[in-house]
């Protein structure tokens, strides 16, 4: 019996890690006081895949809200975007 309790354990273990990976998560980039309009947009083309006018519209955000969620999905995801735009120069985080 001792091992197929530990193999169950193992199998929830996994399903509560693909759970966890599915929920749905944002990517938020911050205003700042050094970015142009122009740099955060091409950026959000180029890391999120946004369109010219979806970029635009994020970037309107940003600068009036101070923030916005430019993208959701999986933190693992959202991980590599995120890397991306900080290394961009862009306050960015996962919520």
């Amino acid at each position: 019996m001792k091992p197929l309790e530990h193999l169950f354990e193992s199998e929830e273990e996994l399903l509560v890690e693909e759970l966890v990976d599915k929920e749905e998560h944002d990517l938020v980039v911050f205003n700042d006081d050094i970015n142009t309009f122009d740099h955060v947009s091409k950026v959000l083309i180029k890391v999120c895949k946004h369109s010219q006018e979806q970029a635009e519209q994020c970037t309107m955000i940003i600068h009036y809200k101070g923030k916005c969620s430019v993208k959701k999905g999986s933190v693992s995801k959202l991980k590599p975007m995120c890397e991306s735009i900080l290394e961009a120069g862009i306050q960015a985080t996962i919520v």
